[in-house]
This record gives structure tokens, C-alpha cells and sequence, in this order.
């Protein structure tokens, strides 16, 4: 924990009061002081040191998708910082009755240090939807009628996911021993089959609108008409270009797993149902949605060689197996999916480890936002040793 104060006492960053909504308007020493800091909360949390920095204060959450994994780590996260975590559920909500984005985000801001959102269903609404209620707290807070102003956090938006793209990063600095190790490293984030119907694009392109960055010989593989967002693939491509990596798309995911360090075969929607998904839920298609669901799957089940076998792994750099969860394991919770059941019991450690990153990714997203001065905050906490709870025996 000593080393990585100085790391983070040497970096030149400066997240406080700000929102954090995608990885690529954060400067790299900004990811870099996450990454850190979330190493140095995980490590407190295992010696039992309380990392408390409110007595008091709300975490909002507004989830208008499923999630286990985020959601708990929101929770666990705002709640390990000293925060009650309450999630807005809009059908029992006035916003059912027409309530403005701007009203709504005033009214549960007014002892709200955070709040978190999870909008990734339409394209070109999540993203846009978090800025809304950005503005809304910018509005309450410069016209007096909110004391302090809540932070937003993205926690999947139809663009980024970067609570999850940071903690894979955290896993990958983990495994090969810091983010300069990155450099030159093969990694593959790769399209795989699905029988289930229109998962976004997020993951995806957090992974690669992040892991461009740091000098990675970066590979997007999937069949014909699974692409990304034309602009976030762009900046990839820039990114990489600018980092002393290289980008790469390929519709060959057996030649993307050749001689690869770091494996993510993860399926999502192709582009054309997301488009024509937006459109059919705004309009309340019920029957239109029901016949895209049909063809979306029939769409999917064209590629179901799109597995993520032993045999692919054998042909990889014994990589890192990597997924955001939960997983599609073929033989398990689905008769064909993303992943042989042998390769995600062999990988088990890692994939659940990855995701354990999460709550302190988030924990540090906060902390560093709602600090002045974080470094001596770590300091003194650790100074303290204050128990997060009393194991002595009676």
C-alpha cells in the first residue's frame, strides 16, 4: 500500500467534483489514480481497515436494466465509503406521471453525494440521459437550490461501461504485473454466440475505447453485422495509433485467438436489432419487438461455432480468459453458448476475481471524486487502523 501512495501522491490528476461517465475524457494519469486507488481501498478492506469518509450522505442508484454485479458493487461500494445507498425505481416514482428529468434529479439530490446510472439499452439515449441529469444537478447547484453537488456515475450507458472496463484493467495490471506490462500484449475482444436476445454494445466498446490506450495489439473479432459504434471504433483506432499499439478488426475469431495474451469472448446485439430495438420500444411495439427477438436469435444462431473452446485457447499465449458475467457456458445454463463449460471451470479464479475489482473501482471512482486531498485521506485512514470490524475473541 506504501508503494502505490507514492504512485498515486506522483500523479498528476484531478477528479475532484467531477462526474465520471466515459474512461476516454479521463486523462491516463486520472485511470492510472483509480487503478490505484481501488488497489489500495481492496487492500484495506482484506487487513480489515474501515475506509469511512462520510457520517452521513445517500448514494442514489437508477437502474432502467438488470444487473447482480454492478448493482452490488454500487451498493457495497457507497456503503464501505459511509454512504445508505437507495435505488429510484421509476415505476414507483413520480417520473411515471411525466416528472422532467431536470425536477426529478433536484429532488433526490438534496443530501445525495453520488448518483449512479444504468441506462444501456437504446442507442444514443443512455449516454445522452446521464448528461441530462448531470446538467439538471449543475443547475440546482449554481442556482442555490442544492447545498453540494451529487456526483453521476456511469454505470453502463449505451457507449461505455467503465466501472467494468476498469475493473478488467485492474485484473489484467493484477495478472502481469502493472499497466506498463500491457504494452505489446495480444488482446482479443471477441463477438461469441449467444441464445439469448440483444445484449448491448458496452462492454465491447469499453474494452476497446480503453485497452487502445495503453500500447496493446488490440483485435476486435465478430461475424458480419455485429459492429460497434463507428466513432468509438475511430477513436480506438486513434488511440492506438497514438499509444505505439495497433487496432484490428477481423470476422475470424480463430485468427484473432492466435498467440493472444488476453481473451474476452462476449456476445452482444448486432447492430441492426439495436437500431430497430430503439424504435420499436419507443413506439411500445409489442408484436414489432416480439418478431425482432425471433430474428435477432435466429440472427445469432447462424454462428455458434462463435464458442470459446479449449481448442481456441490451446492456440493462444496460455491467455487470460476473461468475461464480464454472467457467462452463456455451454452445457450449463444454455445447451450452446459463449463458453465451454471446461474453460470457464478452468478459469473460474480469474473470471471471479475480475469481477471482484468492481466495488473498489467504484469505491475509488467516489472517493477520489469527494476528496480534496485523497493521498493524506489514504494516509490517514491507514494511520488509524480503525477495524471495519472487531474479530477479537471474547
Amino acid at each position: 500500500m506504501e508503494e502505490r501512495l507514492k504512485k498515486l501522491q506522483k500523479l498528476n490528476f484531478d477528479l475532484q467534483n467531477k462526474d465520471f461517465l466515459l474512461t476516454w475524457e479521463k486523462s491516463r494519469a486520472e485511470i492510472e489514480a483509480v487503478l490505484n486507488t481501488a488497489v489500495i481501498l481492496k487492500e484495506m478492506h482484506k487487513q480489515n481497515i474501515a475506509c469511512r469518509i462520510f457520517d452521513s450522505g445517500l448514494a442514489i442508484s437508477i437502474f432502467k436494466d438488470n444487473s447482480t454485479r454492478t448493482r452490488l458493487s454500487y451498493a457495497s461500494a457507497a456503503n464501505s465509503l459511509g454512504l445508505a445507498v437507495q435505488d429510484l425505481d421509476e415505476t414507483k416514482s413520480q417520473v411515471a406521471h411525466g416528472e422532467t428529468v431536470r425536477e426529478t434529479a433536484n429532488m433526490i439530490s438534496f443530501m445525495a453525494d453520488v448518483i449512479g446510472i444504468r441506462d444501456d439499452i437504446f442507442i444514443g439515449e443512455g449516454d445522452k440521459y446521464q448528461r441530462q441529469v448531470a446538467a439538471a444537478v449543475d443547475f440546482g447547484y449554481q442556482n442555490g437550490i442544492l447545498d453540494q453537488r451529487p456526483a453521476v456515475i456511469n454505470l453502463q450507458s449505451d457507449i461505455d461501461h467503465p466501472t467494468q472496463s476498469l475493473a478488467d484493467l485492474a485484473k489484467m495490471c493484477d495478472k502481469f504485473g502493472s499497466i506498463d506490462n500491457l504494452k505489446g500484449k495480444k488482446v482479443v475482444m471477441s463477438w461469441a454466440y449467444s441464445p439469448t436476445y440483444g445484449k448491448p454494445l458496452s462492454v465491447a466498446q469499453g474494452t476497446i475505447g480503453l485497452l487502445s490506450r495503453f500500447g496493446t495489439q488490440l483485435v476486435l473479432a465478430h461475424p458480419p453485422g455485429y459492429d460497434l459504434l463507428p466513432e468509438i471504433i475511430e477513436r480506438a483506432s486513434q488511440q492506438a495509433q497514438a499509444s505505439g499499439g495497433s487496432f484490428q478488426i477481423t470476422n475470424d475469431m480463430q485468427a484473432a485467438f492466435q498467440d493472444a495474451d488476453i481473451v474476452c469472448p462476449k456476445s452482444w446485439a448486432s447492430f441492426a436489432v439495436m437500431q430497430q430495438r430503439k424504435t420499436l420500444l419507443h413506439n411500445g411495439d409489442k408484436a414489432g419487438l416480439a418478431n425482432l427477438e425471433q430474428t435477432c436469435l435466429q440472427e445469432n444462431a447462424k454462428y455458434k461455432d462463435w464458442e470459446c473452446t479449449s481448442k481456441l485457447m490451446k492456440l493462444t499465449n496460455k491467455a487470460l480468459y476473461m468475461h464480464p458475467l454472467p457467462a452463456d457456458i455451454s452445457g450449463v445454463n444454455c445447451e450452446h453458448g459463449e463458453v465451454s463449460k471446461q474453460v470457464f471451470e478452468e478459469n473460474l479464479y480469474d473470471t471471479y476475481t475480475q469481477a471482484g475489482f468492481k466495488p473498489f473501482i467504484i469505491a475509488a471512482m467516489i472517493f477520489l471524486i469527494k476528496q480534496n486531498n485523497p493521498t493524506s485521506k489514504l494516509e490517514e485512514l491507514l494511520n488509524k487502523k480503525i477495524q471495519r470490524l472487531d474479530t477479537r475473541r471474547k
